[in-house]
């Protein structure tokens, strides 16, 4: 029986039996309602605090993300086995444009070595203050124990170095526990700032196209209630060591989880519009609206958790969390808009559309349905008379865009670009590089068995990206103690004896520090040399430029593995979904040309307009999953609507029919999706700016183009075989 026949019954039902059919289910008509509304502000009242504590269990070390196998892991693990303990060392960088004089100097030394004093957080093993061959400038390291927030740590340690720093000296914090401070700064406002911009841009949307009051209301409180239990149960998750949280992975979940919410509120509130026009009671169009939306919307939602959950197969940490942690976001988008929407405007009713209420009127529903108008009908009527044309011009288009993708370099960007506008991290980086080797502050750790010492810090001493070697030795003043090919440089007058290298399970722990900053390329091809050239020792590789070097090369790896999985298990979806085999191959071809086009274009902006320094290398997996999963979506609200219309009336009908009914439902669902991900723009950090413009602009080419056009032309020109091999194929054209 197709919905139209259902509705003509409904409405045929005399006022008698309507109101023997409210009897008998009673007072459940309110109670349900109440108690599907009092559960869901329960667990929200429960959630809301958790906004505050993510950090608690979040965290932004790239190096916690690797797989344990990754020579930069193996090496991270081992460190705390050769210093007193893991603190983030900072690097403190004092410029002038005139020599530093030694008064200067002195100042300065006292400022820094008075700093456990004045600053919470600050371990006791401060280095001496070190002058440049050029005398102008000096660095110190400053070991930051972690015990306080290090964002507050460097700022606390930046105040109060320019406050005793000489006039006409520049001090920069900077090394590993700077950058860690500008990450820690960059996603701080995903509490406030990112939620609150993408509530008022979905509001705004909704009111739009509502115009009304109550309805937006209800739509966003249903979209916040799934975000905050959907935060409430990935928090403990997260708290129970099963996956990792962080800021990335915060900010990408919120975004989510409003705009699939929203989406599918906005599917079940047209369903429900349209069954109060031709139902009287507002029981029977709740039920009807589920029974109308319940497929659509699990279809969708579950396409997207399964795009999701592919992410399981990659080797990096924060791809591999991402995947649970959003896929559980869109289970609670889908609950809420299936239960809390719902029974929000069962209780309202018509009142949920004042002031433009849907009025009881069947005669005027069925006139509509005879002899549909508006713009989606009429662009309807013209892709069934042109279609061939409208697809052919409209692939030709999307092409060309494709043709900018080459342009996109995503094989990783520096450290000191991850965050967008100012940063004093890079600022002093810059200044430590003109002054001092550009890898001072982080050095490459390399891990190697006591016998191998000699031979192992020889090689490092011959390559040339090497600027200095020196081994982890317990009993020398720094800690450390400079390796020459001759052996351990002893500290004191002649004859005092060298200090002995620390030595843990048989291995010592030597530092090299390179000639170019550790997130340069050239100091990447430094140590990819260093590893060819150790290949035949027991060496292993680590610090920050190897973290960098594994994470890109996991990236790739994930890039490569991932796609053609996410392609196949939603062809797979749709085939079980739409019972044909030819309409998925279609509807997936189209969403992978759309995304290569926003790809495309996307490549174009970065270089030639933003003028980004590159991509990382899983910006387009991230796009990819997003983009194709729910660019999908469109095609699924789209597609099961055709289908039903297909059913009564013939494919090329249906196509026309399918199109219209969604056409503005659609379309709003893409506006908000679109905006909801442009929200992320407002995080200063390069990859999440870089996400929010692929997808955002990758939704709005999927609903205008895509949807309204490529795919109903290509479908009304292909006609009944579309549904090929199902009955379906057979029926009317």
């Amino acid at each position: 029986m197709t919905p139209q026949h259902t509705k003509e019954i409904h409405s045929s039902v005399p006022p008698q039996h309507a109101e023997r059919r409210r009897r008998g289910w009673g007072w459940t008509r309110i109670v349900v309602p109440a108690l599907l509304i009092l559960l869901w502000v329960g667990a929200g009242s429960i959630g809301g605090p958790y906004f505050g504590k993510v950090s608690e269990v979040s965290s932004n070390d790239q190096t916690t993300y690797l797989p344990s196998s990754a020579d930069a892991t193996q090496v991270q693990e081992r460190l705390a086995d050769f210093r007193d303990s893991e603190a983030i060392p900072a690097v403190v960088v004092a410029a002038s444009e005139t020599p530093l004089s030694d008064s200067e100097l002195a100042e300065l030394t006292d400022a820094v070595a008075a700093l456990p004093d004045t600053v919470p957080g600050i371990g006791a093993d401060l280095s001496p203050l070190i002058p440049s061959e050029d005398g102008l400038a000096a660095q110190a390291f400053v070991p930051i124990d972690g015990s306080e927030p290090v964002d507050e740590t460097v700022a606390a340690i930046g105040d109060e170095l320019r406050q005793a720093a000489p006039p006409g000296v520049d001090v920069y914090v900077t090394g590993p526990a700077g950058f860690t401070a500008d990450l820690v700064n960059g996603f701080a406002g995903i509490d406030g700032i990112l939620l609150g911009v993408t509530l008022l841009a979905v509001l705004i949307i909704l009111v739009i196209v509502y115009r009304s009051l109550l309805l937006p209301v209800a739509v966003l409180i249903t979209s916040v209630m799934a975000l905050t239990v959907a935060l409430l149960v990935n928090w403990w998750l997260a708290k129970w060591g099963l996956f990792m949280l962080s800021g990335q992975t915060q900010g990408i979940l919120f975004i989510l989880v409003i705009g699939a919410a929203t989406d599918y509120s906005l599917l079940y509130v047209a369903r429900y519009r349209e069954e109060l026009r031709v139902m009287a009671d507002r029981g029977q169009a709740t039920r009807q609206a589920l029974r109308g939306s319940i497929e659509p919307i699990l279809a969708s939602g579950g396409t997207v958790i399964a795009g999701l959950l592919c992410l399981l197969l990659s080797d990096l940490k924060s791809n591999s969390s991402l995947g649970p942690v959003a896929a559980v976001g869109i289970v609670f988008a889908m609950l809420a808009a299936l239960t809390l929407l719902p029974a929000l405007l069962f209780l309202f009713g018509r009142a949920a559309f004042w002031p433009r209420r849907p009025r009881f009127d069947p005669d005027q529903v069925a006139a509509e349905q005879a002899s549909p108008r508006g713009a989606w009908a009429t662009l309807a009527k013209k892709i069934r008379a042109h279609p061939r044309p409208i697809w052919i011009v409209t692939v030709l288009v999307l092409i060309a865009g494709v043709a900018g993708a080459s342009q996109l370099d995503a094989t990783g960007v520096p450290q000191s670009d991850l965050v967008l506008g100012a940063s004093e991290a890079r600022d002093g980086q810059q200044a430590l590089g003109e002054h001092f080797p550009g890898g001072s502050g982080s050095p490459v750790y390399v891990l190697t068995e006591e016998s191998e010492l000699q031979q192992v810090a020889d090689l490092l001493l011959n390559t040339a990206g090497v600027d200095g070697v020196s081994v982890t030795a317990a009993d020398s003043p720094s800690g450390t103690a400079p390796i020459t090919v001759d052996g351990i440089t002893a500290f004191g007058p002649p004859g005092t004896p060298a200090p002995q290298p620390t030595v843990a399970a048989g291995d010592v722990l030597l530092q090299a520090t390179l000639l170019d900053a550790a997130d340069s390329s050239a100091a990447e091809q430094t140590v990819r040399e260093l590893r060819s050239d150790l290949a035949g020792t027991s060496a292993v590789v680590g610090g920050v430029t190897a973290t960098a070097i594994d994470t890109n090369d996991a990236s790739i790896h994930d890039r490569t593995l991932i796609i053609p999985v996410v392609l196949l298990v939603i062809t797979l979806i749709l085939m079980l979904l739409l019972r044909s085999i030819v309409a998925p191959l279609i509807l997936v071809a189209t969403t992978v040309l759309s995304f290569g086009t926003a790809l495309g274009v996307a490549a174009l902006v970065f270089t030639h307009v933003f003028h980004f320094p590159g991509a990382d290398p899983a910006v387009p997996l991230y796009g990819f999953v997003f983009l194709v999963a729910l660019g999908i979506d469109y095609n699924i609200f789209l597609m099961t609507r055709v289908r039903e219309e297909s059913l009564e009336h013939g494919t090329r009908e249906g196509i026309g029919r399918g199109l219209t009914i969604t056409g503005g439902v659609i379309t709003s669902a893409g506006l908000v999706l679109a905006a909801t991900f442009a929200a992320l723009a407002v995080i200063p950090i390069l990859f999440l700016a870089q996400i929010a413009f692929i997808v955002a602009f990758g939704v709005l080419l999927d609903t205008f183009i895509v949807r309204s056009l490529l795919v109903p032309a290509l479908a009304t020109d292909i006609g009944r075989t579309l549904w090929w091999p199902s009955k379906l194929a057979r029926g009317k054209k």
